[in-house]
């Protein structure tokens, strides 16, 4: 399998848990596996929950600091695990000299259980954190803390996003040295990302819109998606700081990193007010996000099928070549 496609299937993986991929055949012959690449670091604690709040570190091996990739998964900030990034999608950096760490991070549920507000308040802030946590673990794991890029399929690709245009959250006056540490990324490439958590600008973007109703606090048990985004419409005007606050495309500004979006579910060419078949994952998320950052002078790349991009080939050649980019 060629390795562009073997990163994507690690990806797709990450974002929808338990996706079988193709097989070989009887007539294959059977090919020796190379060794996996244990990591360096399993389950480190960033934060208080042993479960959600813990992230595996891979040290690529260099006599010089090198660059990180922190994989996010997706699953709708409900569900999936950092487990979802296997070896397919770790190798190709670590060949390039790129160290990588995945993360865990608090469900929806969870923070509303603990009365964060929004809920989705804790995903995102986990992941600055584990950020942050790599970066001061600088020294020890032989980390540029300069270079660092995020990926993420669908809900781990919006927590990409938001950190790539939030401004730095690090407290540089804290007790606390994690809390020191930059949040800000280098690049940042993603799969079926939501770029946006604004009902009414989504249903004017995608007229079948669903999702970001839980994100606010408006889930519930038995509650579809839909539902909780009519709610959200509905409570919007109340909530609207926190939407413009959590949707990346509100903190669009001229000094943000390079960013590359993929969809690959597109089926048809997206366009403004057009149904979805994956409304969730549609490309014109992308487009409106790349028309924002092009208009401040940030590169953006989009590509979904029938629209190839032709200066990288991937979303993994783009981040090795933004953070190798001037190194060593």
């Amino acid at each position: 399998m060629p390795r562009r496609i073997l990163f994507l299937v690690c990806v797709v993986s990450a974002i929808v848990p338990g996706i079988a991929f193709g097989q070989a055949t009887t007539k294959e012959k059977p090919k020796k596996a190379a060794p996996k690449a244990a990591p360096t670091v399993a389950d480190y604690a960033y934060g208080h929950d042993s479960l959600r709040q813990v992230l595996d570190f891979w040290e690529a091996k260099s006599d010089t600091p090198t660059p990180v990739v922190v994989m996010i998964h997706g699953g709708g900030w409900v569900n999936g695990d950092k487990s979802g990034y296997g070896e397919g999608a770790i190798r190709p950096f670590l060949d390039a000299g790129i160290s990588v760490a995945r993360i865990n991070y608090r469900f929806i549920k969870q923070a509303m259980e603990q009365k964060v507000e929004p809920p989705v308040k804790a995903c995102l802030y986990d992941a600055a954190r584990a950020i942050q946590t790599v970066r001061a673990k600088a020294k020890e794991w032989n980390v540029d803390p300069k270079r660092f890029g995020a990926t993420g399929g669908s809900a781990g690709a919006c927590t990409s996003l938001w950190l790539a245009m939030h401004d730095d959250l690090a407290k540089p006056d804290s007790s606390d040295p994690v809390e020191r540490q930059s949040t800000r990324l280098t690049c940042a490439a993603v799969l079926g990302a939501q770029t946006s958590l604004d009902p009414k600008q989504l249903r004017e973007w995608i007229p079948n819109a669903i999702y970001a109703g839980h994100a606010f606090g408006f889930a519930a048990d038995g509650r579809s998606r839909k539902e909780e985004f009519e709610l959200l419409l509905k409570d919007r005007e109340r909530v609207l700081p926190w939407i413009k606050e959590y949707s990346p495309i509100e903190l669009v500004s001229k000094d943000d990193p390079p960013v590359y979006l993929d969809y690959p579910s597109q089926k048809k060419a997206p366009a403004k007010g057009q149904e979805e078949q994956d409304p969730t994952h549609s490309a014109m998320y992308g487009v409106a996000l790349v028309e924002a950052l092009n208009k401040v002078g940030v590169e953006a790349v989009l590509a979904y099928p029938g629209h190839k991009d032709t200066k990288y080939g991937s979303m993994e050649k783009f981040l090795i070549a933004k953070l190798k980019d001037k190194a060593d």
